[in-house]
């Protein structure tokens, strides 16, 4: 049977099957002999073959992958961690204030995913008193061809756009801790009930 790996949480996966029902799923040892060398050999958005035995079910076989996102470690190891895989796009929550996102950051991660030929957008949560920043900002990467949502998960200003967006796309979120990730993701989808 097939699926797709839409949760990772240490050896468990969670396998949304073509039939619609998840499964919780391991991985044969054999993943991890195969000189993979990455801290995961399974992640979220590949598609996978599941069987099912008296033990549970059990990931047997990756598709081959389009596309991946990869973070590199720090340490010594020099092993790599998949972010996701079989991504159509990658999108960016930036806000200029609480927590001050800086361009370096903005800039890595638009090369990290143009390296991997995923398309980006950039989402951008603001306030009132940072809109010339978030102006001049947002003009430098639309000049440069991303595309830039001005949104507010508080008030629903803008994600008519994000949702249009993001319809029939695999999307990877990214950003950092505390600019509204899962705030702009229980608005898109509100069943979801992410914490905040």
């Amino acid at each position: 049977m097939k699926g797709i790996v839409v949760k990772s949480t240490g050896s468990w996966y969670s396998v949304r099957m073509e039939s619609g029902e998840v499964l919780d799923c391991r991985i044969k040892g054999k993943f991890r002999m195969k000189g993979i060398k990455t801290t995961n050999p399974v992640a979220v958005g590949d598609v996978v073959e599941v069987e099912v035995n008296p033990d549970g079910a059990v990931i047997n076989r990756i598709e081959d992958r389009k596309n991946y996102i990869i973070r590199k470690s720090t340490n010594l190891s020099k092993e790599a961690h998949i972010i996701a895989a079989n991504v159509d796009q990658a999108v960016l929550v930036v806000t200029v204030n609480h927590p001050v996102t800086s361009t370096v950051f903005i800039d890595r991660f638009l090369a990290s995913v143009e390296a991997y030929r995923i398309p980006a957008n950039k989402i951008d949560l603001y306030d009132e008193e940072d809109l010339l920043l978030l102006g001049a900002l947002t003009q430098i990467y639309m000049q440069v061809g991303y595309e830039c949502f001005h949104v507010s998960s508080l008030t629903g200003e803008g994600m008519e756009d994000v949702v249009a967006a993001l319809k029939d796309k695999v999307t990877v979120f990214s950003g950092l801790s505390g600019v509204g990730k899962s705030s702009l993701i229980n608005r898109v989808e509100p069943g979801l009930k992410l914490k905040v």
